[in-house]
Parts: structure tokens; C-alpha cells; sequence
């Protein structure tokens, strides 16, 4: 239970208080969201406090002024159940962790202002969440376990799948989910109690068949039903990569780093205000406006500094090879151990956006490509991706990020596309490292869709029959990870279970999306642009 304050006049906020805040919505309308405080300092002789609100995403902490605080509905932090001392008497548990860090640091933490009000504006956290899969069925046929999305996406993470090889008749499988007579999905109990459940993550890729009806806008795909998998290794998680993962460890947050500690910087044009923490050198955290230098990304305390630092730099695009142009867009690759000032400094910009990796200070097991835009000034960083010279879980790509005065203009697509170039060059299918940004998986699961829906629309009838095709093809045509193509499948709602075969149903509301979203992306990669060689980084003097 939680302690409400009665007298909001006397109280004192602490750190840990929880209560609501006001703040605009994206409508600009005034809201009263629940916030934490996570800390309180005095400047000007008035109190701020930095506040994060629950279950929004920490891009939108900010420091307030008591005037925007509901202090009716103050709710002080749970007090800590006293233990017994060693000489009997009873004692209250010592501090939290943070807070005895903070006292022992005696960290001074700087003020941060409210995230703008632009087209940048984030929005709060929202959860994802999986479609069902038999809505279109004919409420009359039984309708055999597919896997869900969030168990394709694990198997993505932990790929130990076994591909299937045969097939057994729809008598030989256990039926875990039918329909209701409304057409509903119903659950199941399977047929032994005490047996676990394997999660079957694919469908076989078995020919599938493509029906044309009358009407062009419409399409289905047959697809054969799926072997039972009894794979005593899935769903169960690898250890954790020791090199290459670029995966934050949440256990280490603490008071310091759940904070933005970077008020502004300046990078060449424009200014940003950072999302997240990131680890610059304290003595610059305390400063108004951090100068970046948008050729070589050096951060600088003063524009003084950042002008007698431009007389010298000579670099007017990112070290490393320009492995693509078109028009006014370029990428460049950097080796994280031939460039590392630079990779460490891209690194350190790219955190302040990311709060779900952790940064690199070794950037050797790294390649960079940065995509720049030019001008008569010089080649300007617009995003990057990074990935590492060696995946052992077929990632191609492990930080992933559009700046934020470049964000919905289509660039974001342009990385995500660029990306999986890369791989059809080397020969190979790759997924992103996970876990995904919100606004990482919106982009990805856009580019699936966007992907997949143009390979199914183009297909053709031939000699008269309907066209076929597997989903290891259209993995092979998009290097996309099988895993995702299902996910994909299932998250659109296209698969749907016919008359003893799976299909894929196009309707015209998807075809119609489909055709106006592809209108509006007008940025795409040229392969014919692309001058890449892949290199085998499994010899290290290649390193």
C-alpha cells in the first residue's frame, strides 16, 4: 500500500515520490499522467524535479517546476520492512543502492529541458500486439496451432530450430486451438497435461500455390499444414553472447544513467536535444549547448573551440570508403579498429537516441556505415548502422539509427534497406540484433510488409497455372530471416487455415495500403550504386 499525503502544504518531495504531472499531449492538450521522481535540486531559489512518466518511454523525462505537480495525490515511496540487528533489536534495511551511490559520488547533475514540440515529438511506449490469426476461416474447420509472432520473433533471437523434413497427416497432430461457432479462436487443452508444449517456429517450406480470383486486387497462397515439432532445445535460450552484442544489461540502471545528463548539442545545422543518458565526460554535461564537429563528431565545450577545431579538421565525409552514391545520398563503411576515435565518437552521439543498447568503447569487432547527404559544405550524417565482422546469430545489423531533424522522411527504410543489400552481396539472410527500439520495430515491421506484399503482388501465373512459390524463396529474394517473413505473415493477418492448407490471403484493403504507402517512398537503393566487396573476417589478419 501507498502512503497519500494529506497536507500537500508541509510535505517534502523526496526521490521515489510518485504523483501525477501536467504536461501536453501530442494534440497539445493538457494531461495528468503518473510520474516518478527520480530527482530534486534547487536553481534560480525554486525547486525542479526530474520526473518520468509511467509507461510513457523515458525519451519524455523532464525537469518540472512545483507549479505542474498534483500534490493532492502525492503517493510517497513503500517504506523498507524492518530486519532484526545482530544484538536483537530491530533496525530499518539500509538505503537503496542508488541512492548510497549518489551520495558517495556526489554527482551534480544537470538540468534538461522538455523535449521540443516539433515534428520530432515522441510518443509514449505502446505495446505491440499480436493479430489473430483465424478471423477470415470458415468458423466450421479445425484450425491447428500456428506460431506467434512474439514466438517467431524469439525464435529469431534464438535460433535453434530444426528444419522440418516430412510431414504427418492432420489426424497425427495435436489440436490446440479450434473455432468457436462464432468464428472466434478458442483454446485448447492439449491431450496430455504434463507435457510441455514445443513452440513449432516455421511453417515447412513446402511449393505454395497461388489462386487468382476474378478480381486482379485479390490473391491466396496454399500452403501445407506444419510437422509437430518435438524439439527438446526450443524456446530455450542460448547463453548470452560474451563479444559483439551490443544488447544494454538493464540490471546495471541506476539513478545516474535513467537520467538525460546532455541538455543540447549542436551538430553542424541543426541542434538536438538527446533522448537518453550518454556517457560524455562529466565536466560537459554541465554545459548549455555541447559543439559536435558533424565531419569527425569530436565534441567540443564552446563554438570558440569548435571553430579552431574546424581550421584544422580537414575531413569533409566520414573516414572510411564510400561504398555507395546516388544522387545526393552516400554510405560509408568504417572499420571500428581503423577509425576507433571516430566510431568511439558515433557511438557516444548515437546513445544519446538509443536506450536500449549499451556503448562500445572497443570498436573493433564493428563495421560502420554512415549514411551522409552532400552539399557544397561537404557530406552530412543523416543515420548509421552498425554491425559486427562476425555474427554467429545471423545478425546484420546491431545499432540502427536516423538522426532526429531526418526522422520521417523516409531514411530510416533507406538504412533498414541498405542493410539487407549488404546481405544478398555476401550471400546471406540476416534479422537485427534484438532487442528493437519501438520506433525501430515500427520502422522494420514496415519494411517486412512493405517487402514481402511486393514479391507476393508481383507473382504471375505461369503456362496457364497458378504461379508457386516457398518461403525459403522469398527469404532467399529479400534476405530477410525466415523467422521474420512468418512473423511478418502472422502480423498482417494473412495467414489463414483453408480446407487442410494454410493460406495467404491478399484483400484489397491490403493491396490498397499497400500500392499508396509504396506511392509515398520515394527512396530507395540502387544495387547498381552498391561497390561493395564482402570480406572474410573469420581470418583475422584481415582485422
Amino acid at each position: 500500500m501507498t502512503k497519500m499525503a494529506d497536507n500537500s502544504s508541509s510535505v517534502e518531495i523526496v526521490e521515489g515520490c510518485r504523483l501525477p504531472v501536467l504536461r501536453k499531449n501530442q494534440e497539445h492538450e493538457d494531461e495528468w499522467p503518473l510520474a516518478e521522481i527520480l530527482s530534486v535540486k534547487e536553481a534560480s531559489g525554486r525547486k525542479l524535479y526530474y520526473v518520468h512518466y509511467i509507461d510513457f518511454n523515458k525519451r519524455l523525462d523532464e525537469w518540472v517546476t512545483t507549479d505542474r505537480l498534483d500534490m493532492k495525490k502525492l503517493q510517497f515511496p513503500k517504506k523498507e520492512a524492518k530486519t532484526p540487528t545482530k544484538n536483537g533489536l530491530s533496525g530499518s534495511r539500509p538505503s537503496s543502492p542508488e541512492r548510497e551511490v549518489r551520495k558517495s559520488l556526489d554527482l551534480n547533475i544537470p538540468s534538461a529541458t522538455p523535449p521540443s514540440r516539433g515534428k520530432t515529438l515522441p510518443t509514449p511506449k505502446r505495446k505491440v500486439e499480436s493479430v489473430p490469426l483465424v478471423t477470415q476461416v470458415p468458423p466450421v474447420t479445425p484450425v491447428p496451432s500456428l506460431p506467434s509472432s512474439a514466438e517467431a520473433s524469439q525464435a529469431a533471437v534464438f535460433p535453434a530450430v530444426r528444419e522440418a523434413t516430412t510431414f504427418k497427416s492432420r489426424e497425427d497432430h495435436e489440436p490446440l486451438s479450434t473455432l468457436t461457432t462464432n468464428g472466434t479462436a478458442r483454446r485448447l487443452i492439449p491431450a496430455q497435461p504434463g507435457r510441455k508444449r514445443k513452440a513449432n517456429c516455421g511453417v515447412p517450406d513446402e511449393m505454395i500455390k497461388v489462386l487468382q480470383y476474378n478480381k486482379p486486387q485479390s490473391a491466396t497462397v496454399f500452403l501445407p499444414p506444419p510437422e509437430d515439432s518435438q524439439d527438446s532445445s526450443d524456446g530455450i535460450p542460448t547463453a548470452p553472447r560474451m563479444t559483439g552484442s551490443l544488447v544494454s544489461d538493464r540490471s546495471h540502471d541506476d539513478i545516474v544513467t535513467r537520467m538525460k545528463n546532455i541538455e543540447c548539442i549542436e551538430l553542424g545545422r541543426h541542434r538536438l536535444k538527446p533522448w537518453y543518458f550518454s556517457p560524455y565526460p562529466q565536466e560537459l554535461t554541465t554545459l548549455p549547448i555541447l559543439y559536435l564537429c558533424e565531419f569527425c563528431l569530436k565534441y567540443l565545450k564552446s563554438l570558440k573551440c569548435l571553430q579552431r577545431h574546424l581550421t584544422k579538421c580537414n575531413l569533409r565525409h566520414p573516414p572510411g570508403n564510400e561504398i555507395y552514391r546516388k544522387g545526393t545520398i552516400s554510405f560509408f563503411e568504417i572499420d571500428g579498429r581503423k577509425n576507433k576515435n571516430y566510431s568511439q565518437n558515433l557511438c557516444l552521439l548515437a546513445k544519446c537516441f538509443l536506450d536500449h543498447k549499451t556503448l562500445y568503447y572497443d570498436t573493433d569487432p564493428f563495421l560502420f556505415y554512415v549514411m551522409t547527404e552532400y552539399d557544397s559544405k561537404g557530406f552530412h550524417i543523416v543515420g548509421y548502422f552498425s554491425k559486427e565482422k562476425e555474427s554467429t546469430e545471423d545478425y546484420n545489423v546491431a545499432c540502427i539509427l536516423t538522426l532526429p531533424p531526418y526522422q520521417r522522411r523516409g531514411y530510416g527504410k533507406l538504412l533498414i534497406e541498405f542493410s539487407y543489400e549488404l546481405s544478398k552481396v555476401e550471400g546471406k539472410t540476416g534479422t537485427p540484433e534484438k532487442p528493437l527500439s519501438d520506433l525501430g520495430l515500427l520502422s522494420y515491421r514496415s519494411y517486412w510488409s512493405q517487402t514481402i506484399l511486393e514479391i507476393l503482388m508481383d507473382l504471375k501465373p505461369e503456362n496457364g497455372e497458378r504461379p508457386q512459390i516457398t518461403i525459403n524463396e522469398i527469404s532467399e529474394i529479400t534476405s530477410v530471416k525466415k523467422e521474420d517473413v512468418i512473423s511478418t505473415l502472422q502480423y498482417l493477418n494473412l495467414i489463414n487455415y483453408y480446407k487442410g492448407q494454410y493460406i495467404l490471403t491478399l484483400s484489397e484493403d491490403i493491396v490498397d495500403g499497400h500500392e499508396k504507402a509504396m506511392q509515398k517512398r520515394h527512396l530507395r537503393i540502387d544495387p547498381k550504386c552498391l561497390h561493395f566487396t564482402p570480406k572474410d573476417w573469420s581470418k583475422r589478419g584481415k582485422w
